[in-house]
C-alpha cells in the first residue's frame, strides 16, 4: 500500500498536515518497504479548504498519510477520501515508522488496517 510521511527533513515525521508542502510517499507491504517518490503541493490560495482539497487530492492513491499535527476538517476530508490520517506524537523517523508499520502488516493488523490495504488493490483494478 502506499503511504505518505509529512517531513520538513525527509528523516522525520514532523509536519503539520495544513502546512506541508512535501509527502514522501512510500510503497509498504508485510515484506517489502521502498521509497517511491514526494508529493509536492503548492501553498497557494486564501481559502483553507482548497489548501486541504489540494493536499488530499495529492495523497489521491495513499491509503495512510503520518503527520505531525492535522486539524479536524483535514482529517475528516481525508477519511472521507478513503485516506487515515496518523499523528506520529514522537516526530519518529520515517524509516522507523516503516519498520513498526510492517511489524504490525506481518501480525494481525487491526480492523480499519485491513480495510486501508484493499485500498491499493482496488485503484489498481
Amino acid at each position: 500500500m502506499k503511504v505518505a510521511f509529512a517531513s520538513t527533513d525527509k528523516i522525520h515525521v514532523n509536519e503539520h498536515f495544513g502546512r506541508a508542502e512535501e509527502f514522501y510517499i512510500w510503497d509498504i507491504g508485510p515484506d517489502e518497504a521502498e521509497f517511491n517518490g514526494i508529493v509536492q503541493v503548492k501553498n497557494e490560495g486564501d481559502d483553507e479548504a482548497d489548501r486541504i482539497e489540494a493536499r488530499c487530492s495529492g495523497l489521491s492513491e495513499c491509503a495512510l498519510v503520518y503527520v505531525a499535527e492535522i486539524g479536524g476538517p483535514a482529517a475528516a476530508r481525508l477519511v472521507a477520501k478513503k485516506i487515515h490520517p496518523i499523528k506520529s506524537k514522537e516526530r519518529s523517523p520515517i524509516a522507523e515508522t516503516v519498520t513498526k508499520l510492517q511489524e504490525v502488516l506481518q501480525g494481525a493488523p487491526p480492523p480499519w488496517l485491513k480495510k486501508a490495504m484493499l485500498k491499493n488493490s482496488t485503484v489498481s483494478e
